[in-house]
């Protein structure tokens, strides 16, 4: 829940907490598990739940369990990083994909955490935790580092502020190194993540540009960390971004399109 507990709940408090009580872990929930979720009375969660079903924000089957309805996915798509950033970056990222075979990602930034709005995996690809919808901190995965470097500087210090969420023993949990990180994604134009969410995968990220030259996304690739030199996925994980920002009509992506950088 993410109202402040400074104050009683609003109506519009208690319907995103029940939106927000779905899960990918838990996509299908009963009437009963939606009211022990958001901590309501069974007869207010039924009426809001009833509510959200009439509006087709939430979709009710035979057996009586909710899940979310099509209406939000279309409400989701008008977000400023929805449709047409997606639509823009499919093409490269079906390229990266054909080229590594690997998993492929769009993301962009929501406060200290990266949104994953787009990946392709093929079945042989090594495993990995996000899914389109998916979070995760932004200081522990490639896309993330990306995306902080480029960030206004309250955004930073917010993430630097801490705590750094580990998941492995090469998860960045400190600000000084995560200071020296960005700094570098700064100067390299690309971010390299060895095991910081999963040992057995490492990413390299590279920055998406709009017409404002504003980076908006980042896009990576997944591959296995045993046996793969992350420096030759370099040029073409920067490519696929350039080509991104092209279509979005990023002034540097433009000088630098038939040349070299």
């Amino acid at each position: 829940m993410r109202h402040s507990a400074k104050r009683p709940p609003s109506v519009v408090d208690r319907v995103l907490d029940l939106l927000g009580a779905f899960t990918a872990d838990r996509p299908q929930l009963t009437l009963s598990e939606l009211s022990r979720r958001v901590g309501l009375p069974l007869s207010t969660t039924h009426r809001i739940a009833g509510e959200l079903t009439r509006r087709g924000a939430l979709v009710r089957d035979e057996a009586g369990r909710y899940r979310v309805g099509l209406w939000l996915w279309e409400v989701a798509s008008l977000a400023p990083h929805g449709a047409e950033l997606r639509e823009s970056a499919m093409p490269f990222l079906e390229d990266l994909y054909e080229a590594t075979h690997q998993n492929v990602q769009l993301a962009v930034l929501d406060g200290p955490e990266v949104v994953y709005v787009e990946r392709i995996s093929g079945r042989g690809a090594v495993n990995v935790l996000t899914r389109v919808g998916g979070r995760l901190p932004a200081h522990a995965t490639g896309v993330g580092q990306v995306l902080l470097a480029h960030a206004a500087a309250e955004a930073q210090e917010e993430v630097l502020a801490g705590p750094l969420k580990t998941f492995t023993t090469k998860t960045i949990d400190s600000p000084e190194r995560l200071r020296r990180v960005l700094a570098d994604v700064r100067r390299d134009g690309y971010a390299i993540s060895d095991g910081q969410i999963e040992l057995i995968a490492l990413s390299v990220a590279a920055p998406v540009y709009d017409s404002t030259d504003e980076v908006v996304a980042a896009i990576s690739v997944v591959v296995p960390a045993e046996g793969t030199d992350p420096r030759t996925l370099v040029p073409a994980v920067r490519a696929a971004a350039r080509g991104i920002s092209r279509v979005l009509g990023a002034p540097r992506a433009l000088r630098t399109a038939g040349g070299r950088e």
